[in-house]
């Protein structure tokens, strides 16, 4: 069931909390802590505080929020065991229909990417196909700690806005 604006105002702070919790992967301390703020104007204003409670918080739960996400075509995905909000995503990147020699790739790309960053490559799958994905591992392996913890936080907010935009109606 798709909501209005107008009715997730009216929700109280569990409900909220239970609908938009899930726009940011295992983080529903992001909806929760934007309730308050209630009533939004537009779907895009309730994304825009969402978005500013992440930046308004530690550095510690924004490292969080980045290693609640899942490796892309990592043991999760390989396990069927994903939400499945991130189920979808990864789907339609076409990461669910890879070659055994393009899982590899993934897994290695995974793994440099983790040994570097201590923290999963986050990218909007929804936004991406499968080469393009490649791609920003490459890129963004040169980056430096600082700005790659920004790019996916960045990354983060255009996941929330489409799960977001999913669970409304216009």
């Amino acid at each position: 069931m798709r909501l209005t604006i107008e009715q997730l105002n009216t929700l109280d702070r569990a409900g909220f909390t239970r609908l938009i919790g899930p726009v940011f992967e295992h983080s529903p301390w992001i909806a929760e802590s934007t309730w308050p703020q209630r009533p939004f104007a537009t779907v895009e204003q309730l994304h825009a505080a969402l978005c500013q409670t992440v930046r308004a918080a530690s550095p510690e739960q924004k490292l969080a929020l980045i290693r609640a996400h899942p490796d892309l075509v990592g043991r999760a995905a390989l396990a069927g065991t994903l939400t499945r909000e991130s189920t979808g995503e990864q789907a339609s990147a076409g990461l669910n229909a890879l070659s055994p020699e393009e899982i590899a790739l993934f897994q290695k790309q995974n793994a440099a990417y983790r040994a570097k960053f201590d923290f999963p490559f986050v990218i909007c799958a929804r936004l991406n196909k499968t080469e393009a994905i490649l791609t920003g591992f490459e890129k963004r392996l040169q980056n430096s700690p600082a700005q790659e913890m920004q790019t996916a936080l960045e990354e983060i907010f255009k996941i929330a806005e489409l799960r977001l935009r999913d669970l409304t109606q216009p």
